[in-house]
């Protein structure tokens, strides 16, 4: 077998399988077009912008990066948009329409293009280089952008570009989310078009206040470090208002500031602004326990409350609310009696049954939303209305939709197959899938879907393909991430991959989702606030005894734990606290230090470290240095911007000062995941041969 024809290399190559996959869904309201991503070819990383029209189920390329004469060459800020977006492709790697889906437009090298979906025909428009987020007005005649921290109006024609707002200082920015909302809130943009077109609601950042950060790549001693702002814990954030400026063309005519109580409520979390109602904003405290959903009056700037979530921990943030439906009802997710359920004007249409995880869209009679009930592991798709709950996804596994009047795109992945069945329904009748380009991997994971302990903590185990009790006892490998929200046992293929070529190599491989993560409602979320700690390791800890208990082939001698980000702390954790049950932790990237961290997510469940020091001397990892028995490899890209080298940097240093050996492997000029192919590969490599050399399993050489 050459090197070529290895997991960890095919796997690195096709970037962990999912180039060629389609993504990035968009059905017209009249149902007949789909537009989507999706790059020629299993190793191709440059995606192009499709059509499906559902008339004939025939697919139709609108542009291509290859036919525009255009290598991807990312702006700064393209790159930082694709960081907090954890995309790893290149090409056209987002894209926005207008209302009718007629028309297109995206952002290339930096460049504006526009696209027109009936013809095919595609400009490129001589906007302010370079461009970020474009945005379509809702008919289609002008296009919002950002640059240099200005918001702009350019016509499709390519006529008439012009500011909406320019920065007064370097430090402001319009148009843009900060950091904290496109990483912790999941709200990637800045601003929002009204829906008839007649003005834009943008968010003016300033980050004056926002403590500085120097990235420096050490292994580039020549190159200037890039300063960046970073809203550590306890530390002061970004300051963000919005106005609304109306528009004559691409002419500002009048602007309106917003007013709500920032100093009350800081956080901007999601804006809404459709036909049915007022726009909607969703704010927040600092604490987070207070989450107002406000209606303004674009005439004034004034705000109004429709709606207050608290909480005594955190609000937890759900995609899809809030929103009006088109009879002008409010729809939000909220806790009631242990499960998360969609109210639609305060009423309940989900009961008991379903833990609803977000809104996917909002019809003319009925809510589609995605949930799950009783196994956390499986994501299905449902139909919500006054008359009951449809089930629109009957297979096991994690199910997702995108809707547009009549037809509606549901992308199926489960156990089977590799990779997701993306299928377009009119109503409930099949009109057609749409291919994926995506290789195929020769390696097809064992995955045990397990229930363990007094918690059913919800497990997945991994054995060698050809392993039977027989054949001995295997050292344990865990293999979790454990962080809030985040789940990895899924009923689902493709996210077993890696952990059953480390299976292959002489492991049992034991993944579970702890308290914290997604799936069982807001008591669970909420049973690790103020600890990090001690819940998510215990269920690590309580998982591996129930599964050796009912499995004679686990050898407890020998047990090790990798992982990356929160996982990383957490396997950091695990051979630092609780020795007597871990031998060998693999830690990426992991979070030493709370307050190195940023305020939305560390303060949700840590409390402020200026009044609570001691939570976050509890959850640190520094000063349990002394007590490394074990082994301990450190992992970390050198310019990470999200959970800073700095981490393990100090990690090391603590380590070394209570004189415990350890491995620190910086990757020079990767940020928060690597990308390259060569690093990819050799990164999984190199930690079999750590797993090997300190738990010496018995296995054959990687493969």
């Amino acid at each position: 077998m050459t090197a070529a024809d290895t997991f960890p290399r095919h796997s690195a190559r096709t970037q962990g399988f999912t180039l060629g996959a389609p993504r990035n869904f968009t059905v017209s309201p009249d149902g007949l077009r789909v537009l989507f991503l999706r790059s020629a070819s299993g190793t191709d990383r440059s995606n192009a912008l499709w059509m499906l029209t559902t008339e004939d189920g025939t697919e139709h390329l609108v542009a291509d990066p290859a036919r525009l004469d255009e290598v991807d060459a990312a702006s700064p800020e393209e790159l930082a948009r694709r960081e907090r977006a954890r995309e790893r492709a290149s090409g056209i790697t987002g894209y926005t329409v207008d209302s009718a889906v007629s028309t297109a437009a995206f952002a290339l090298s930096g460049s504006l293009f526009v696209a027109d979906t009936n013809t095919g025909q595609v400009t490129r428009l001589p906007a302010q280089h370079p461009v970020a987020d474009p945005r379509l007005s809702p008919n289609g005649d002008r296009i919002a952008y950002t640059t240099g921290g200005a918001l702009r109006v350019i016509g499709s024609d390519g006529r008439d570009d012009r500011p909406v707002a320019e920065p007064e200082h370097e430090r402001e920015r319009w148009g843009t989310a900060e950091f904290i909302a496109a990483e912790e809130m999941n709200r990637g943009r800045g601003y929002w078009w009204a829906p008839d077109g007649s003005a834009i609601l943008a968010a003016r950042v300033d980050e004056s206040e926002v403590a500085r950060w120097s990235l420096a790549d050490p292994a580039e001693p020549a190159r200037s470090s890039n300063t960046m702002p970073y809203p550590a814990a306890g530390e002061a954030n970004a300051d963000v208002a919005l106005e609304l400026f109306e528009l004559t063309g691409t002419r500002v005519t009048r602007r309106v500031p917003v007013d709500w109580d920032r100093a009350e409520h800081p956080y901007l979390v999601a804006v809404h602004w459709s036909e049915h109602g007022a726009p909607l904003l969703a704010v927040q405290s600092r604490d987070q326990r207070s989450h107002p959903v406000l209606a303004l009056d674009p005439g004034t700037g004034g705000t109004r409350e429709v709606h207050r979530e608290t909480d005594r921990n955190w609000v937890e943030i759900k995609t899809g609310w809030p929103a009006w439906t088109p009879a002008g009802e409010l729809v939000r997710i909220s806790p009631v009696e242990g499960t998360y359920r969609l109210l639609v004007d305060g009423k309940d249409l989900t009961g008991p049954e379903l833990q609803v995880r977000a809104v996917l869209d909002i019809g003319d009679t009925d809510v589609l939303v995605s949930a799950s009930e009783d196994d956390p592991s499986q994501v299905h798709v449902y139909r919500v209305s006054d008359r009951g709950v449809q089930r629109r996804t009957e297979r096991p596994g994690v199910h997702g939709a995108t809707r547009g009047g009549p037809v509606t795109v549901l992308s199926s992945a489960d156990l089977e197959e590799l990779h997701p069945r993306v299928r377009v329904l009119r109503a409930d009748s099949p009109v057609a899938e749409i291919a994926s380009h995506a290789e195929e991997s020769s390696l097809v994971p064992r995955v045990e879907l397990l229930r363990l302990g007094e918690r059913e903590l919800s497990s997945a185990l991994l054995l060698p393909r050809e392993h039977a009790p027989e054949h001995g006892r295997l050292p344990v490998l865990l293999d979790p991430y454990g962080g809030p929200q985040a789940q990895r046992v899924l009923h689902r293929r493709h996210g077993y991959l890696t952990s059953q070529w480390f299976a292959d190599q002489g492991f049992a491989v034991l993944i579970t989702d702890g308290r914290g993560t997604g799936g069982r409602g807001p008591d669970w979320d909420r049973a690790i606030a103020g600890d990090f700690a001690g819940p998510p390791l215990q269920d690590q800890v309580d998982a591996l005894h129930a599964c050796a208990a009912e499995r004679t082939d686990l050898d407890l001698n020998r047990v090790a734990i990798r992982g990356w980000s929160f996982g990383g702390y957490l396997a950091a954790l695990a051979v630092l606290r609780r020795p007597d049950v871990f031998h060998t932790a693999i830690a990426g990237a992991p979070v030493c230090d709370w307050r190195l961290y940023d305020t939305h997510y560390t303060e949700r469940y840590l409390g402020d470290p200026n009044t609570s020091p001691e939570t976050y001397t509890a959850n640190s990892l520094l000063s349990d240095a002394g007590g490394l028995n074990g082994h301990l490899m450190l992992i970390h890209g050198t310019v990470d911007d999200n959970v800073v080298f700095a981490h393990s940097l100090r990690m090391s240093e603590a380590l070394t000062s209570a004189g415990k050996s350890h491995t620190l492997l910086p990757l020079p000029g990767v940020s928060h995941m690597p990308t390259s192919e060569s690093k990819t590969e050799n990164l999984l490599l190199q930690q079999l041969d750590f797993l090997r050399r300190t738990l010496a399993p018995n296995g054959s050489a990687a493969s």
